[in-house]
């Protein structure tokens, strides 16, 4: 963990890689140079669907909201006419798949953002193999397919690329995993048909996106709510298991809650232990991490969740690239 935290500052500004990270670097961009050259050369690798296909990926390593944006997605396409599913791959659960989500599965099995995809009442298949899973969601009567974090997926074919950047941290450093953020290149964007950026200062051609929630909703009691101004001027437990837990404490901190942060890895697997706070304060923490806590969560634990907001015309474009591929 402190190794993690470690490189995740010099990540983002400081202090430079460590020498040890730049020869893994070179190993890290010839493997990923040679798997996309690959399904170049032989375009039978890829598995086109009867249906059209659109990823939502990033290419940093870490927490950019591309949940909350794939969810807004599926309702906006929805409210266009379509019957989107969703495909993951499933990341932190132990199915491996091609398995169709029910309301009421553990999102210890199925993965955590799956599991909190489910909630919005969508459709949402899992599998090492995408293909194969969304396969099954076309079986289901999806006639649109919404690729979560699928951008390095070469198997999958695509017909709309959306790339999702941290507004704030934006690609970091610049250099590939180790000695940086980076998943692929940055010469990736120019391949993408949306680069979408959440917070921060959107770049000519880029579209902005906001998170927004100002509510907490009752862990213990789910039919209690009360606005984040209700928590202002005391102190408050924010629990965060995602890829960027700081962006969380400081939506808190600004709504003027006494924030005490807590980070955790990202997917991180809660038991109670991880809750052993004996002061009384409340406890906050992302519907992510909520999914995951359900089974124990107590009286003064309450859930944040948030929406994508983005430009109307942006829904629109994606819808009209949907179509021209159907």
């Amino acid at each position: 963990m402190a190794l993690g935290a470690s490189l995740q500052r010099r990540w983002y500004g400081v202090g430079h890689p460590p020498w040890w990270t730049r020869p893994l670097e070179a190993l890290y961009a010839r493997v990923i140079r040679r798997r996309a050259e690959d399904f170049r050369a032989d375009p039978s690798k890829v598995v086109r669907l009867p249906v059209p296909v659109v990823v939502v990926g990033n290419i940093t390593l870490g927490g950019t909201g591309k949940t909350p944006l794939i969810v807004a997605l599926a309702q906006a396409m929805a409210e266009r006419g379509f019957r989107p599913g969703i495909v993951s791959r499933g990341y932190g659960g132990s199915e491996r798949g091609p398995y169709l989500l029910k309301d009421d599965d553990d999102p210890a099995v199925v993965g955590d953002e799956p599991a909190l995809i489910r909630q919005g009442g969508f459709p949402v298949a899992i599998g090492r193999e995408r293909p194969e899973a969304a396969n099954r969601l076309i079986d289901a009567g999806c006639d649109l397919i919404l690729a979560d974090d699928g951008l390095q997926h070469h198997r999958l074919g695509r017909d709309v690329e959306i790339c999702v950047i941290d507004g704030e941290r934006r690609l970091g450093n610049g250099h590939l995993l180790p000695a940086g953020p980076l998943r692929e290149p940055a010469t990736r964007l120019a391949e993408v048909d949306f680069i979408v950026v959440n917070g921060g200062t959107p770049q000519p051609n880029e579209i902005p996106m906001r998170l927004e929630g100002g509510t907490a909703v009752n862990m213990d009691d789910p039919t209690l709510s009360a606005p984040l101004s209700d928590f202002a001027g005391r102190p408050a437990h924010a629990v965060a298991g995602i890829g960027n837990p700081s962006r969380f404490f400081a939506s808190l901190a600004s709504h003027g809650i006494a924030v005490d942060g807590h980070p955790f890895a990202d997917h991180h697997a809660f038991t109670r232990d991880d809750f052993l706070f004996a002061d009384g304060c409340p406890v906050l923490m992302t519907d992510k991490d909520a999914v995951k806590c359900r089974a124990f969560a107590r009286a003064n634990w309450w859930r944040v969740p948030v929406r994508a907001v983005l430009p109307e015309s942006f829904w629109d474009a994606v819808a009209a690239m949907v179509r021209a591929a159907r």
